[in-house]
């Protein structure tokens, strides 16, 4: 059973572009992972200033083997002394959740 990880992360208007921008030009680890499904980036629209990053992912222990290896090691910080930029969120939590049902567009 597939399970979805949806980090939920508050970005005030003046980080969006930052924020934005960090995300596409991310290595692109998650992409190689095993067990990596599906990523999107979602802009609030309206009435909230919360971005959602949706990943999907084969298990959790799939999700578990990439938070301590290409996550953690994107996540250090640099090893030359620079300094690592400021978030561009004001907060973040993460929602887990298992698919219990899906559908597809049909074809024809």
């Amino acid at each position: 059973m597939s399970v979805v990880k949806i980090n939920v992360l508050t970005v005030p208007a003046e980080q969006r572009e930052t924020l934005e921008q960090r995300f596409a030009s991310r290595a692109g680890a998650v992409e190689g992972s095993d067990g990596f499904e599906w990523f999107e980036l979602l802009r609030p629209v309206e009435g909230t200033d919360q971005y959602l990053v949706y990943t999907r992912w084969r298990d959790e222990a799939s999700f578990q083997a990439w938070m301590e290896g290409p996550m953690k090691a994107s996540h250090q910080g640099q090893t030359d002394g620079a300094d690592r930029p400021k978030p561009a969120s004001s907060s973040a939590a993460v929602w887990t959740f298992e698919v219990v049902q899906q559908a597809a567009p049909k074809t024809q």
